[in-house]
This record gives C-alpha cells, structure tokens and sequence, in this order.
C-alpha cells in the first residue's frame, strides 16, 4: 500500500490538510467532507505521480480557458512590444532580443517555474531585472500566468547606477571640443531645453511659431506635448538653423543609438564619466531647480506626465514656460 503524504483532520468544523514530510497544515476552507477527501486525494496522486498531477492540472486549466495551456511567452513578449507607444517600442523590441530574456521565448507560460527565472536574472543586468519583472507581471494582469511565479519580495532589488547632469564647466569643454557645427548647435539646444536626444533630433522649422515665439514638440516616448517661450539664447540658436525641413538633417537621418555612440567618443576623448546625451535632461533639470523655476513648468517643459496646473483650468489649454534663461539672469542679478 502507497503511504498517503496527505492527511485530513477537523478543527472548528473546517478540514485541514497536513503534510506528513513537512509538517505544514493548510486550511481547505470548507466543511464538506467529500470536497476536503477530493483534494485530498488530488495532493497524494501529485505527490505521488508529478507527472500526473501536471497532466491534471493542464486538463482543469485547458477546460477553463483554452489559450492558457498553449500560450508562451514569446506570445506574452508580442503583447508587450504591441501595446507599447510609437517612442517606446524599439527599446521594447532590443529588450525582449536580449539573450538572457530570449531564453525563455519558447516555454509554456504555465509550465515555468521560479527556477527558469532566477536563472534569466542570473546576468545581474538592471534591465533583465526591470523588463522581466514587467512581462511577469502583465501575465498575471492578464491571467496569461494563473499566479505569481516570484513574489513581489523575491525579485532581486533594482540597483541602477546613479544618474547625473552635466555641469556647466563640462558642457563648455564638450562645445569647445566639438568640431562639428550641426552636432555643435545640436547641443546647443539640448542644453536650451533639454529635451530627449530623439525629441530633438527630430523638431523641424515647423515646431517653431514665431508669431507667439513658442517651440513645441511632443514627445515620442509619452506623447504628451511641451510648450517653451523662447527666450534671447534660443532665439540665437534657432535663427542659425534651417527653416524648413528638420532643424538636425544629418543627426535627423541617425538612430539613437548612433547618436549616443558619438557623444560617448566625444567624452572618452574628454575623459568625462557618468554623463550621456539623456544627461541633459537631468542638467536641465538641475538648472531649473537652482535657479528656483516653478517645478510645474519645469515638468512642462521636459515633457513630463505631469501637466502645469493651470492647463487643466480650461479645455484646450496649455501652459507656455518662460525661458530659463530669465530666471537665471534674475539670479545672477541678485548675487551681483
């Protein structure tokens, strides 16, 4: 006679299963005797025979959605790259390529076990970490995975490397040392008003309304659309610019990650560390705080979710943003 692993026993009127290897004890929340023997049943067959219980489970699954046990996560990776906005879904695309997360693009999402994923997280990557955390949880949104196979408190804590800007004393050597005059203007204007690389690479002649003297733009990763005044040093730069066409052709034409691959020569060459292109957005940032900018323009002005207060007074609205430039005028002003 096969041992049983699971026994029943009565407390209070609710059964409860205990597992003779481990000790553990389990409610079954219920007080039906042949549902509490059922289960039963069910655990000593799995503990018995796991391949058996795993056809059993698929069997109860497929009878309840048919999808569910065929399903896998390369099906779960296309529903992510597909519901991502236009600005977000080549980097979607690049992480669900990246060899640690392709490893599972063939398995069945109910067939995967904690194992499977410690061993995707074992490369130690912050975007392994991040991205495979998302899918995993967009499963279980879904259903796609009937439950969490980590807990929220398993997942390896997010370890990013610290993110700065770049220093006024840093941004003058870059402009001095770039012999390029589009690159140069380039950054010109991402130091002016910090936008993401590609949100500027991207502006034409026809993001500028000289009648109202606003620049705006929307951007591609969020699609929320930011409004900045021009002020005396981005009038300069603008001026200098095409009017017609893209303000950047030649930057224009490159993808982001070959702008980036430059602008990484340009600091190797000035031995700075720490800084890229987003760098500016956080210089920009920076800036603004310091110079005491009203952070919900500041948040406008990068194009952030938040919107100004004011823009939701009235339908249709928008907060333009004063140039920095005026703030850090009255500053400099106040300590002369």
């Amino acid at each position: 006679m096969t041992k049983q692993r699971y026994w029943l026993f009565r407390r209070g009127g609710i059964y409860y299963l205990e597992d003779s290897v481990s000790g553990l004890k389990e409610s079954l929340h219920t007080r039906d005797p042949k549902e509490a023997q059922r289960v039963r049943t069910a655990r000593n067959e799995a503990a018995a025979r796991p391949l058996l219980g795993l056809t059993l489970g698929r069997a109860y699954l497929a009878a309840y959605d048919p999808m569910l046990v065929k399903r896998t996560w390369r099906d779960l990776m296309d529903h992510f790259i597909q519901q991502s906005a236009d600005g977000n879904r080549m980097r979607r695309e690049r992480a669900m390529r990246s060899p640690s997360i392709a490893k599972l693009a063939g398995r069945s999402l109910i067939e995967t076990t904690a194992d499977d994923l410690r061993m995707v997280l074992a490369d130690g990557r912050v975007s392994t970490n991040h991205f495979l955390r998302v899918i995993h949880n967009l499963g279980v949104g879904l259903g796609w995975l009937p439950w969490p196979i980590l807990s929220a408190k398993l997942w390896p804590k997010l370890k990013t490397k610290a993110k700065r800007g770049i220093s006024p004393a840093e941004y003058a050597r870059i402009m001095q040392a770039e012999m390029n005059p589009e690159r140069r203007q380039y950054y010109a204007l991402l130091w002016e008003i910090g936008a993401s690389q590609i949100d500027a690479a991207s502006l034409t002649a026809e993001n500028i309304d000289w009648s109202k003297r606003t620049l705006s733009y929307q951007r591609r990763k969020t699609g929320v659309w930011a409004h900045l005044q021009i002020g005396v040093h981005l009038e300069e730069l603008l001026r200098k610019l095409p009017q017609s066409g893209p303000l950047f052709p030649s930057q224009f034409k490159l993808s982001s990650s070959e702008r980036a691959a430059e602008f990484r020569r340009r600091c190797r060459l000035l031995k700075l560390e720490g800084i890229s292109l987003h760098s500016f957005r956080y210089s920009w940032a920076e800036r603004a705080r310091s110079a005491g900018y009203p952070e919900r323009w500041a948040q406008t002005a990068l194009g952030h979710t938040s919107r100004a207060v004011h823009a939701a007074y009235a339908k249709g609205s928008y907060a333009v943003c004063p140039p920095l430039q005026d703030f850090e005028n009255r500053e400099a002003a106040a300590k002369s």
